[in-house]
């Protein structure tokens, strides 16, 4: 009877624990993850990011500069090829991004900068 009330105890706590994101320290694991997370969303056909983006009619080659912040957010995001799209496209795509949500956190207080090229 103990058994089964300990474990009755320690279960929500492991689901719990379970569902934090992971944390990065290092300001290169950081920017490999985000880049790598960005590459997978980019392509994966069934992911919400691909959806919103084929939605928005979305082609081209962007460029942006992006900022990464505590818990996964974007704090900015700035257009380094200005000229090669439609401003209203870039702007578009550029609204998309700084509402995605990294899957993973990073030091508090702190931000990481990143250049990342979306291509469809």
């Amino acid at each position: 009877m103990k058994k089964l009330f300990v474990l009755c105890l320690l279960l929500p706590a492991l689901y719990a624990s379970g569902q934090k994101k992971p944390f990065y320290q290092t300001k290169d694991e950081i920017i490999g993850k985000a880049i790598a997370e960005l590459d997978s969303v980019s392509s994966a056909p069934g992911s919400a990011f691909l959806k919103e983006i084929s939605e928005s009619n979305l082609s081209g080659t962007y460029v942006f500069d992006i900022n990464l912040r505590e818990k996964g957010e974007v704090a900015t995001v700035f257009v380094v090829n200005e000229g090669a799209n439609h401003i209203a496209s870039q702007n578009r795509l550029k609204d998309i991004v700084k509402r995605y949500r990294f899957g993973f956190r990073v030091p508090k207080g702190k931000s990481y900068k990143f250049q990342y090229t979306f291509k469809f």
